[in-house]
């Protein structure tokens, strides 16, 4: 259990709950060289000083927030008296003005043209597509063969994405694009922790040059394949043909570079923090053999020995459903979200001075003892209300890996039954034995692993 400055109890007898001071910076860069060095590290430290803890970002005022209550106040407060912040040159290199990145009335005409393409009934159309590609993937794998599970997965959301979202059977160069992803996600990770996330956008320096070229790439095959698109005339039920027939509430549509920024934004979204969920999911099943046990039991049950995953069995699966929310628990794959104070702010009841960056970590909440019991383990049955689990009730936002009020990713429906569907299929008939070893996360766009993660594919009862 993590000790706290004050307890909330004595909070609520004063003016909200008391800020604690972080740990001391250097001039000019304030905690920065501490925050890049281990920034998952560096937020568990902040959460054991206090639910608010001030620090500076470089120069910046900051402060970082770790109660589920006042996590649900940033959340469902931006837009009104919190604003989206910069996230560095780079990261907007690749989004471009996305629904992510944009705010105020861009966001909320964005997010009306946008959201109507994962709504649950288009969630539904493409689950077979999920299923499908997983197929093929099993029907690849053998007994005892060798393979990197980061490769794999990345490989086959990367399918996933590119069918789905264009509706074709493979980019271009589906090998190109995916060391684009892999480049742009490791540079926009080392600027936003390290030095380039206090320099200014006209100044270039070699990441944001090769965030750049990797991002030319991707436009590349994004204007490929709209361009098919606008030729093709026909209807098709892929992402980017219902973003191409969208219309705001004057009729307008979305422009050519507001098509490439949407699709970019739902190609991260469906291929990255999938890929990186699964990976996650297959480590953790590898080291706890109960739970591996356990879900290969609800599979056997529900699927039976042929059968392959629908959607409907999306919801006749609680257990999968489970290990995944368990694995963004422990792995969430977007580790931390920001807000700038506007005028009026407040949090606990404290005002927060105009201009205050605030910080959240799911890393840090989702691994806090006084929401999660044991919360180092790995343990599902947290989310099932099972057994000794029962008694467990987990706060709102104690868990928020896709966000939370107005701005909760929209994806995210399409993400856990993507994870659900695609775990489903491949636990059914395989586990992944994984080589000993820990696999530390890096945190970059979203959160991937130290090293590539060798595994052998073991078939179920041999």
């Amino acid at each position: 259990m993590t000790t706290h400055t004050r307890t909330t109890a004595d909070a609520a007898e004063h003016n909200g709950p008391v800020i604690v001071p972080g740990p001391r910076g250097i001039p000019l860069l304030g905690n920065l060289p501490e925050f890049g060095k281990d920034p998952l590290a560096f937020f568990v430290r902040m959460r054991d000083r206090g639910d608010m803890v001030s620090w500076r970002f470089g120069p910046k005022p900051s402060l970082f927030i770790s109660d589920p209550r006042h996590i649900g106040e940033l959340l469902t407060e931006v837009e009104r008296t919190f604003d989206q912040p910069e996230l560095g040159a780079s990261f907007r290199t690749l989004l471009g003005n996305g629904v992510v990145v944009a705010r105020g009335a861009d966001w909320r005409r964005k997010r009306s043209l946008v959201q109507p393409s994962v709504r649950p009934r288009q969630v539904r159309s493409y689950a077979a597509t999920m299923a499908r590609c997983a197929v093929a993937l099993a029907d690849r794998w053998s007994d005892g063969a060798r393979i990197d599970v980061k490769r794999e997965m990345a490989a086959l959301t990367r399918l996933i994405a590119v069918r789905t979202i264009f509706g074709v059977d493979t980019a271009a160069d589906a090998a190109a694009i995916g060391r684009a992803m892999d480049t742009a996600q490791q540079e926009i990770g080392a600027e936003f922790s390290g030095l380039g996330a206090l320099l200014p956008d006209r100044v270039p320096t070699p990441g944001r040059a090769r965030v750049k070229r990797a991002t030319a790439v991707i436009d590349a095959e994004v204007a490929r394949v709209v361009a098919r698109h606008r030729d093709g005339g026909e209807d098709r039920p892929d992402l980017l043909s219902r973003l191409l027939a969208a219309r705001d509430e004057t009729g307008a549509t979305l422009s050519d570079e507001e098509i490439r920024d949407e699709t970019v934004t739902l190609y991260i979204g469906g291929h990255e923090t999938t890929s990186s969920t699964l990976l996650w999911t297959w480590y953790l099943l590898s080291r706890n053999p109960r739970v591996r046990d356990a879900l290969a039991a609800e599979l056997d049950q529900v699927l039976g020995a042929g059968r392959e995953p629908g959607f409907e069995d999306y919801a006749r699966l609680p257990y999968a459903r489970a290990v995944v929310k368990e694995t963004l628990r422990l792995y969430p794959t977007v580790w931390l979200l920001t807000g700038v104070a506007k005028e009026g702010a407040r949090l606990g009841g404290r005002p927060v001075p105009p201009g205050t960056r605030v910080w959240s970590s799911q890393w840090a909440t989702h691994r806090d003892a006084r929401w999660f019991r044991d919360p180092e383990e790995f343990r599902p049955e947290r989310w099932t209300g099972e057994g000794e689990e029962a008694a467990e009730r987990i706060p709102e936002y104690a868990w928020f890996p896709f966000g939370g009020g107005p701005r909760v990713c929209l994806g995210a429906r399409f993400a856990m039954v993507e994870a659900v569907l695609v775990l489903a299929v491949l636990a059914r008939r395989f586990h992944l034995d994984l080589d000993p070893g820990e696999i530390r996360p890096v945190p970059g766009l979203t959160l991937q692993p130290d090293r590539d993660v060798p595994a052998t594919v073991r078939a179920r009862g041999r």
